[in-house]
């Protein structure tokens, strides 16, 4: 094959499911969030006209990042950390929102630094630890300069507070240092030290106590869980099979906090059905299983690790929502991928779907 041909080549099927993702997540979000929109805005397509605005930009950017030499362009994820770190501490300026501090309000728009942090530091380190002379085996390299930019991040993330992507940055890092090398052992010492203080913060000074509790009391019964939890399950109850239909759903009629954004998935289940809800699954897998082959395909370690960084912070994401909603795991504030209402997670998720596109560019998938 001639090297102008192996440039064009690219994940098609990644592409496509891609875009029926950001389609239907338009669709879906207009579908969930029409009543509250009206109510509150005076307009049924408020909050849909600001997706469609993020999702132009999303577009955008993610045809820069399949263009971008991202090896060549790695080298500057380090100082952007520091800079999204220093985003992060003006989060708590701005006017809380939902009692948290998460977001920057730049005249109509809001950005989230923390899925900024969680991007860059994905390339960051796939770039320094696919460095031939870094040694893994060695625990202060591991050590340094990883934990301290890493743990800053991290620590002011959950001051905002947001438990929910302080776990997926978290277990993001460690899937890579697994997968570049590091000794599970010292994985293990890296993580101790944050489980101990999320155990702190969350048992003896309370915060997010009262979730955790609800989350033992849906384990037995989901009706007996939190006010979210039980919504939640009453919402995907009433779409059955088929569901209601698309646009009839009634827990969005201000039942189910949320419809369009931390629990989309139970919207799209009580107006699509069950069989709606396979239908999204199977398009997410879709999209993780051809990061995973673009991942096996990479001719360098650079390569691998960023393309396996970025697949394994999506699932994540996909799999702790997915289990907040159905009521496995405890309730955190974490968007839905490309479904979700709010334009930094379609944002960043469409530079890592950029990612993925340019990296299979670079070998046979």
């Amino acid at each position: 094959m001639s090297r102008s041909r192996a440039k064009s080549t690219f994940d098609e099927p990644l592409l496509l499911a891609y875009l029926l993702t950001v389609v239907t997540g338009l669709i879906m979000v207009y579908s969930a969030s029409s009543v509250m929109a009206e109510s509150r805005f005076g307009s049924q397509f408020f909050f849909l006209r600001h997706q469609a605005m993020w999702a132009v930009i999303s577009l955008v950017a993610m045809y820069v990042v399949i263009r971008i030499d991202l090896q060549r362009w790695a080298i500057y994820a380090a100082p952007g950390l520091l800079i999204t770190i220093l985003l992060l501490s003006l989060v708590f300026l701005m006017p809380a929102r939902n009692e948290s501090h998460r977001w920057l309000f730049l005249g109509p728009i809001t950005i989230q630094p923390s899925e900024l942090f969680k991007f860059l530091m994905i390339l960051a380190l796939s770039f320094s630890l696919s460095n031939p002379k870094r040694n893994l085996g060695d625990w202060k390299q591991l050590l340094f300069p990883y934990a301290p930019i890493i743990g800053v991040g991290l620590g002011l993330i959950m001051l905002e507070p947001d438990l929910g992507t302080s776990v997926v940055i978290l277990i993001t890092a460690v899937g890579l240092f697994f997968l570049a090398g590091a000794r599970i052992k010292h994985l293990l010492y890296g993580i101790t030290p944050a489980v101990g203080i999320a155990t702190f913060v969350v048992f003896v000074l309370g915060y997010k106590k009262a979730r955790i509790l609800d989350y033992i009391a849906a384990i037995v019964d989901p009706l007996q869980g939190s006010y979210q939890v039980k919504q939640a399950a009453l919402t995907f109850g009433s779409g059955g099979l088929l569901g209601t239909g698309l646009g009839d759903g009634r827990q969005k009629l201000f039942f189910l906090p949320y419809p369009h954004t931390d629990f989309i998935f139970a919207s799209i289940g009580e107006e699509l059905g069950f069989v709606g809800l396979l239908a999204i699954i199977a398009v997410l897998g879709l999209l993780l299983y051809r990061g995973c082959r673009i991942a096996m395909a990479q001719p360098d370690k650079f390569g691998f690790l960023l393309a396996a960084g970025m697949t394994w912070s999506l699932f994540v994401n996909i799999a702790i929502n997915l289990g907040v909603v159905t009521a496995v795991l405890p309730v955190t504030g974490l968007a839905l991928p490309f479904y979700s209402y709010g334009g930094s997670s379609l944002l960043v998720s469409s530079a890592a779907i950029g990612v993925l596109i340019n990296l299979s560019r670079r070998g046979k998938v």
